[in-house]
């Protein structure tokens, strides 16, 4: 046998083992790959070392069993109270019925993404903008519901559907964020109004006390002159000349008073002597 037949061989021998090695495919261990012979569907390979036979089987794609994320968003969704929103979502799902993932659907991920694009679509039709606000766990798991009943079918079990983020237009978050700020002025108008009336009560519960005990409105007023006193940053201070008394004919019992007070006084304590006599 001469060089160039050798060599011929060689090649031939080495194409031969390359084509039959080219079936040797690894599948990790949460993949498995469906695996056709001339198209008759035959079951699923992997993990590990698996064989295909070249030219007449094929694996289409592969399928991971894991936990898979579909993030998915609405496009100006109008809710029940016509206020349209962009809703971004999240989905998860996995794949539980491998057989129906090949069988009963083209492209399982494609479908379910856009099922649980209509469906959201659907329950966000339902609901009102404060609802969808409010209740975002409620609505997620409303269309986590649907959605599963959908791709049953497809061999999916769709476990959760998170809503991210919620988008209104611009000028409906300016009106929301008027009707907040005027919401918190008038909470706090009520309760100023509140704590002026209780203030009102307790200061009128105390002018009372006040007109049953003379002394008792003296010793006010001198607490009143001390907290003065306490409050001046320097030695000048000033005091009321006059302040209201209880009964008629007496003098304050502190502070700066008029001669003609001090008169008026005095010609009343005179004429209730004669009195007396």
């Amino acid at each position: 046998m001469d060089l160039a037949t050798t060599i011929a061989i060689s090649i031939l021998v080495l194409i031969i083992v390359i084509f039959f090695l080219s079936g040797i495919r690894i599948f990790k261990e949460w993949e498995r790959a469906p695996y056709l012979v001339l198209g008759r569907f035959r079951g699923f390979k992997g993990p590990g070392v698996t064989y295909i036979i070249p030219i007449i089987g094929r694996i289409p794609f592969v399928i991971s069993t894991r936990l898979q994320t579909q993030a998915f968003k609405t496009e100006q969704t109008l809710t029940k109270d016509n206020v349209p929103v962009n809703v971004d979502a999240v989905m998860y799902f996995q794949p539980v019925d491998l057989t129906k993932v090949v069988l009963n659907v083209e492209n399982y991920l494609l479908s379910t993404q856009l099922a649980a694009q209509t469906t959201l679509r659907e329950v966000i039709g339902g609901v009102t903008l404060d609802e969808l606000l409010a209740e975002r766990e409620k609505i997620g798991a409303q269309a986590r519901s649907i959605i599963d009943q959908k791709t049953e079918t497809w061999g999916i079990k769709v476990t959760s559907v998170e809503i991210r983020d919620i988008i209104i237009p611009p000028a409906l978050q300016e009106a929301m964020a008027r009707q907040a700020a005027a919401e918190r002025e008038r909470r706090a108008r009520v309760t100023l109004a509140m704590a002026e009336y209780e203030a009102a009560s307790k200061m009128i519960e105390a002018a009372s006390l006040y007109e049953k005990s003379q002394y008792g409105l003296q010793l006010r007023w001198m607490n009143i002159l001390y907290e003065l006193g306490l409050q001046g940053r320097g030695t000048l201070m000033l005091i009321p000349a006059n302040m209201m008394t209880v009964g008629p004919g007496t003098i304050p019992p502190m502070g700066l008073v008029s001669v003609s007070d001090l008169t008026s006084a005095a010609k009343q304590q005179k004429q209730d002597k004669d009195k007396e006599q």
